[in-house]
């Protein structure tokens, strides 16, 4: 039966009267009419802060914000295209910034943006780079004579205005509503509890918070959150009120459910009335987890719920495109840097005796074995002392990694702390064995020790960087770096790729985990 549980005390008692009869089963009540009320929820309103309320009225900075990135990427486009002297200077400038518009509007920028979603900087950072691959891919297409460096420095300036434009949004509009987060509730077998809010809680970038739990069963939870009540193991008669009692003592707005044994379709569906009745809201989890919103679709067939998981991307356009702005990526990257590269070649070389670039063998793309490069930031003979180090690993998993690596060279500590090392591996994309997003290339030794899970991994090209490097590099642990490219590997878009690149620019900077 269902219960609560009495605060500053370890008794239980029944919810209602004390010295209620049990509760029925839906397996042994009477069909009656006064009986079956009890699986309605009371009607009264109920005043919350939650999403409905919190949705965010005053809309007048739309306008605002779009005008200002238009005009910002226009107007200077047109004057630099004016003063090069190329022809039809105003209709490039305008189609320039109208795409910018419409490319920002598409990728919701324009829109609420939730807890945990990059800040506007970096948005907008990924979207500029995004425009501009789309742009190069449609230049080399139409052969147009327009020179690629003034083409950048007119569009510049769209980048800062994008920044700026976005400051915007934080300004105090009238009747604007701070953002809404999710109050949830989370009702379900004590396993599922546990992952759920263990997973929630892990991750800030999304807007769900959990306040409290009702458990099916007696089972203890282990994840710590509030219990206000439990549900019987069995169907009862105040399922709705004891889930929806925990809800308002904790001023939950979402009724999270985990299905499982003990949470049956009749009793999921009898409970998903009365809570809707009661005025919460509620989310059912699925079994099915890694996968990109973007790539699911319900639809319904003979009254069931489908949910269609669209296939990760291997073929069609947005992989030609990817291989594409790898290509120039790495070629103008390797252009533009070659002084910071001779600059950090002579420091590796007279910092310690041995060779400017390390080269190893990496795994690849399905397996293919190919040759990486890097700035060498070890001493000379560092693999021959590796076998002695291996009692110091710091990671679990068959990566290995120490915080304090004895081999590590002076410079070598500022290399991997900024990541520079990693520069010569544009060689790497230009050649295609590499891509410049992408999970990072495991040693042979490592993937001979692969479960299937984590062959998975080499699914698609290795990168320059993804997101174990924005998401603390060598500071998560061994099943989280799976995790995370296991994501990627399922659920990457050019989109994706270019939000990660601009992360990458802090991830840097920050140089946390990186050692």
């Amino acid at each position: 039966m269902g219960h609560v549980e009495l605060p500053d005390s370890d008794r239980t008692a029944p919810v209602g009267l004390v010295g209620a009869p049990r509760p029925r089963t839906v397996s042994n009540r009477p069909r009656s009419n006064g009986l079956d009320e009890l699986w309605q929820a009371p009607a009264a309103p109920r005043e919350r802060s939650g999403p409905a309320a919190a949705k965010i009225r005053a809309t007048g900075w739309i306008p605002v914000v779009a005008g200002v990135e238009l005009l910002g990427l226009g107007v200077p486009a047109l004057l630099v295209l004016r003063a090069g002297g190329q022809s039809r200077a105003a209709l490039a400038a305008a189609a320039a910034a109208l795409a910018w518009s419409a490319l920002r509007a598409v990728r919701g920028r324009y829109a609420q943006r939730p807890p945990g979603r990059p800040s506007g900087a970096l948005s907008t950072a990924g979207d500029w780079l995004l425009f501009l691959g789309v742009l190069a891919v449609l230049h080399t297409a139409t052969g147009d004579a327009l020179d690629p460096a003034t083409a950048v420095v007119a569009l510049l300036p769209g980048l800062s205005a994008g920044i700026a434009a976005q400051a915007l949004r934080r300004l105090p509009w009238p009747g604007r509503r701070p953002r809404a987060v999710r109050r949830v509730l989370v009702v379900g077998e004590a396993p599922g509890v546990d992952r759920a809010v263990r997973l929630l809680a892990a991750r800030p970038d999304h807007p769900y918070s959990v306040v409290a739990a009702v458990p099916v069963g007696t089972a203890p939870l282990e994840c710590g959150v509030p219990v206000p009540g439990r549900l019987a193991p069995a169907p009862a008669d105040d399922d709705v009120s004891t889930v929806l009692g925990g809800a308002f003592a904790q001023d939950a707005d979402l009724a999270l459910v985990v299905p499982g044994p003990q949470l049956s379709e009749e009793r999921l569906c009898r409970l998903s009335w009365g809570l809707h009745d009661g005025g919460l809201a509620l989310s059912v989890l699925p079994g099915l987890s890694g996968i990109a919103a973007g790539r699911v679709r319900a639809t319904a067939a003979a009254g069931l719920t489908l949910l269609h998981i669209a296939p990760p991307l291997r073929r069609g356009p947005q992989p030609a495109l990817k291989a594409v702005v790898d290509r120039i990526g790495a070629a103008l990257g390797l252009l533009v840097l070659t002084p910071l590269l001779v600059l950090i070649g002579a420091a590796v070389r007279f910092g310690s005796d041995g060779p400017v670039f390390h080269r190893q063998i990496r795994q690849g793309q399905h397996n293919r074995p190919f040759t990486m490069w890097k700035f060498r930031t070890m001493v000379a003979d560092a693999e021959a002392h590796k076998d002695r180090l291996r009692t110091a690993n710091e990671i679990d998993g068959p990566m290995f990694k120490m915080r304090r690596d004895p081999r590590v060279t002076g410079i070598g500590r500022l290399l991997r702390r900024t990541s520079l090392d990693e520069l010569p591996q544009l060689l790497n994309v230009l050649r295609g064995d590499m891509s410049l997003v992408g999970p990072r290339p495991p040693l042979p030794e490592e993937v001979s020790r692969y479960d299937e899970r984590e062959f998975r991994r080499l699914s698609v090209k290795p990168g320059l960087t993804g997101l174990w490097q924005v998401s603390g590099r060598s500071d998560l642990s061994w099943q989280e770096t799976v995790s995370l490219d296991l994501w990627y590997v399922d659920n990457w878009s050019m989109a994706t790729d270019m939000g990660l690149m601009a992360r990458t620019l802090r991830a840097v900077t920050d140089g946390r985990g990186a050692y």
